[in-house]
């Protein structure tokens, strides 16, 4: 049986929104083997200096990611897209174990394959330390952004 992850390519608008949306959702949900399954068996991935390819690796990068950055909490923004690729641009918030607080920028170009699955993703990642009473996102982590929380655009990041 062959995979899809709808919406498909070609995107419009409202189609790539909607995946930029879905990732968002994934990602926030800090579940590795969920998030791996929207990308194709052979992903490659370029996470700032780190090079990650295929599921079994996405999952292993994810599971240590997330382990590291507590609390996370996610938005991303459509900045572009053509048929079968999208931009984003995303800020995330999270701590340390030692209770530092960090807000990290960042772009993201996605290639997909007709399926819908993720095929190429690259990633350029910087994170600044913010206080703890600067956070931005206080959202409940059992569940996604709600829809009326701010988008990046509305926050000003």
């Amino acid at each position: 049986m062959t995979e899809s992850r709808p919406p498909l390519p070609p995107f419009t608008r409202e189609t790539a929104e909607k995946k930029v949306r879905g990732a968002e959702d994934g990602w926030n949900s800090c579940n590795p083997e969920r998030v791996s399954q929207v990308y194709t068996p052979d992903s490659y991935w370029r996470n700032r200096s780190e090079f990650v390819n295929g599921r079994t690796e996405i999952i292993a990068f994810l599971t240590r990611k997330w382990a590291k950055e507590l609390d996370y909490r996610l938005i991303k923004e459509l900045w572009a897209f053509t048929d079968d690729r999208i931009a984003v641009r995303f800020a995330y918030e999270w701590h340390d174990d030692s209770g530092n607080w960090f807000r990290s920028y960042g772009n993201e170009n996605w290639e997909f394959d007709g399926n819908g699955l993720m095929k190429r993703r690259f990633a350029c990642i910087n994170d600044l330390p913010i206080r703890e009473n600067d956070r931005k996102y206080h959202w409940d982590r059992s569940g996604p952004r709600p829809a009326d929380h701010p988008s990046l655009s509305d926050l000003g990041l």
